[in-house]
């Protein structure tokens, strides 16, 4: 594939990881005190949290998580990209890790937009009568359930696609300069969490729950710029 439309399909992914993490940011990026909330006080543990979700609107927690479902392509494209970056070492290596990826991303998409339904689950659980709550609770501890069991697979392929993205790149074979051996999703994510920790309070506030996207970002920019030719 010649390296011009690697270039705009690098562009592509850089963008919608961009979106992404704004959709992130519509759905997780509140604050909110759960003593202004007395109906939801026996259920702190349950909600974990999760409560700054009920001082975002309907509209808000559907486009926060429909923006993150609508830029998955652009994702699977910046991987399909990275793919092409390794495919002259090891093609079933490099499989492996567009394949691994191209997992977590599809899990993520399903993780991501059932943050919409948490939300609501949340409003009803503050509005419904203390009778009815323990309905809504049963319903939010079983999406939580659903949740961990989608991280899981999710993290895993995350980091075993990594390792083997820096193994690939070390040999020095591939289209990608060896100092990429160290950017990779996994890397990226970390750099972010440790970066977040200095930076203002306003702007740790307002990218909550975006890291993933953001390290997405970071990875895609630094393939795009080693690619391009």
């Amino acid at each position: 594939m010649d390296l011009i439309p690697l270039n705009l399909i690098g562009i592509l992914a850089f963008t919608g990881a961009g979106i992404y993490a704004i959709g992130d940011v519509l759905l997780l990026a509140a604050k909110v005190s759960l003593g202004d909330y007395p109906k939801l006080k026996p259920f702190a543990q349950l909600l974990s949290g999760s409560e700054k979700m009920l001082v975002l609107s309907p509209i808000r927690l559907m486009w926060g998580a429909l923006i993150g479902v609508f830029m998955t392509p652009l994702i699977l494209l910046g991987f399909w990209q990275t793919y092409q970056g390794l495919s002259n070492v090891n093609v079933w290596v490099a499989l492996a890790v567009f394949g691994l990826f191209g997992c977590a991303t599809i899990i993520g998409t399903f993780v991501h937009g059932s943050f919409y339904y948490l939300g609501e689950y949340i409003h009803a659980l503050n509005d419904v009568h203390e009778d009815s709550q323990a309905i809504i609770a049963g319903m939010i501890e079983r999406h939580k359930k659903v949740l961990i069991a989608t991280y899981a697979p999710l993290l895993s392929f995350i980091v075993i696609a990594s390792i083997l993205f820096s193994i690939l790149v070390a040999s020095g074979k591939t289209a990608f300069p060896v100092w990429m051996t160290g950017v990779t999703p996994l890397t990226m994510t970390f750099v972010w969490l440790l970066v977040k920790r200095i930076l203002p309070k306003f702007v740790r506030e307002r990218t909550e729950g975006a890291g993933f996207n953001i390290a997405y970002m970071a990875f895609f920019a630094c393939t795009t710029l080693s690619l391009w030719k």
